[in-house]
């Protein structure tokens, strides 16, 4: 998939096309694509407090250490004397006491268990301070310029306190949605851990009042105002929309509720004719051709308005010369419509092509050379 800060370079919306989104209770918010591509935004570079909409980071490197198999969901979790110690949402972890990591992350999700987090944070990195650690440079990483994290739960420290804003949750959130068991935990609406011994209720009520609603995370503290990431699907368009700082609980979920309407209501996905690149001949390679790719996602995000009037144009090299690297840079794609550029796609190499060597060289030419000799003669 295409880096959320790539295309966000890639991608602009045209806001003169678009009608007006109209006013927000919040102090900052955004709307992206799932993929990465930005839609709108709103004071989204201001630095606010994301409450307990940390915990997007904290899942994903849970995922993260699940897809490079360093956990699974069976792994057992031991809940620490520092980790059972957390204030606010829990589900009052004992010292020594284990749970799955699978429930665990179910009681980060759906209960916003904060002893949860820093007990999953201590297990991954040794302590939660090497875990934040992993956190700040996961964020910038992911283009994130705004953010810093002090734990792994988003409760305030002493003289310390979390600080991202709404562009760099969306990008967090949508690399977090890379990996779709995490819906199978942010979907949830009511469950239990335990054995069926301790009841959880999802946070988010926009799952029961908002339809395609996937997740995310929702978060509050007084000085944090009411915040939430919340992800949702209709017709193949995936979405995420930040609110941050929003007065009151109805209005985090009103914004929320405008921000996504307004995305299913001017977007659609868009997926190029990427069938019509072809292989491209490599001169002096192992290898005769190299098959062109696009860079990241197949589909993308346009206006609703644009989507009838797309021109798709492949600005490639008709040959290359070895030795060609796996993705290598080799051209871009360029959608347009009424002669405006919607989006630029860089295209890339799908593997390498290494150079032939001086023997296979020579190979080569005594080939080349016998072809000609036998075209000769006839």
């Amino acid at each position: 998939m295409i880096c959320a800060a790539l295309l966000s370079g890639l991608f602009t919306v045209q806001a003169a096309a678009l009608p007006e989104m109209g006013a927000l209770y919040a102090k900052s918010a955004a709307l992206y694509a799932a993929n990465g591509q930005e839609l709108y935004v709103y004071n989204a570079d201001e630095q606010l407090q994301p409450a307990s909409v940390t915990k997007i980071m904290t899942m994903l490197l849970a995922m993260e250490a699940l897809e490079r198999g360093e956990v699974t969901l069976d792994t057992m979790i031991t809940g620490s004397e520092y980790a059972c110690s957390m204030g606010g949402t829990q589900i009052w972890l004992e010292p020594g006491e284990q749970l799955t990591l699978d429930e665990m992350l179910k009681a980060i999700a759906v209960g916003s268990a904060n002893d949860c987090a820093v007990a999953v944070a201590e297990h991954l990195a040794g302590t939660e301070a090497a875990f934040v650690e992993r956190m700040n440079t996961r964020a910038r990483e992911l283009g994130c310029t705004n953010t810093t994290f002090i734990n792994a739960n988003g409760l305030d420290g002493e003289g310390q306190k979390t600080l991202t804003s709404a562009r760099d949750l969306a990008l967090i959130s949508c690399e977090l949605l890379r990996h779709p068991k995490i819906l199978d935990y942010t979907g949830i609406w009511m469950d239990t851990v335990r054995g069926g011994k301790f009841g959880l209720a999802n946070t988010n009520k926009m799952l029961k009042s908002y339809q395609g609603l996937t997740g995310l995370k929702t978060g509050y503290i007084r000085e944090a105002g009411f915040c939430i990431s919340a992800s949702a699907e209709r017709d193949g368009l995936s979405l995420v929309a930040v609110v941050m700082a929003a007065p009151t609980k109805e209005n985090r979920t009103a914004d929320a509720t405008a921000l996504l309407n307004y995305g299913f209501a001017n977007f659609t996905a868009y997926t190029p004719a990427a069938e019509d690149l072809e292989p491209i001949p490599v001169t002096l390679g192992t290898a005769e051709n190299v098959q062109p790719v696009l860079e990241g996602s197949d589909s993308f995000v346009i206006e609703k308005t644009r989507a009838e009037d797309m021109q798709t144009t492949f600005d490639l090299p008709e040959t290359l010369a070895a030795p060609i690297q796996a993705g290598q840079r080799l051209g871009e794609m360029t959608v347009s419509a009424g002669g405006e550029t919607v989006l630029t796609v860089p295209i890339i190499a799908q593997a390498g092509v290494d150079a032939l060597g001086l023997p296979e060289l020579l190979i080569s030419f005594v080939r080349g050379l016998a072809g000609n000799v036998v075209k000769d003669a006839k």
